[in-house]
């Protein structure tokens, strides 16, 4: 994955929000939704469209005041399992 990439949100994605740190999605052509909280959560409410993966990082060390970066990896796999399920896509999709 390229940390330049700028992803949104899917397009047959469903979702319901408890505040920041909760979320539930769906793609609408699966039977089991999925919760995200934490830090998940936060990363789900980052993919606008506009912020590129870099930005999404840098912001979750400053909320999570990750100094050493730790959290990159780990970002970087959610993101391509919401990719696999379908609920993100990258933004210059045609």
């Amino acid at each position: 994955m390229t940390v330049g990439v700028v992803w949104k949100r899917g397009g047959l994605v469903a979702e319901a929000r408890t505040g920041r740190q909760r979320v539930a999605l769906l793609h609408l052509d699966e039977a089991q939704p999925v919760v995200l909280e934490g830090p998940a959560a936060v990363i789900w409410e980052l993919i606008d469209g506009h912020r590129s993966e870099r930005e999404i990082f840098s912001e979750l060390e400053e909320t999570f005041e990750d100094e050493l970066g730790q959290m990159q990896a780990q970002a970087e796999l959610f993101l391509a399992s919401l990719e696999a399920r379908r609920l993100i896509e990258p933004a210059n999709a045609a």
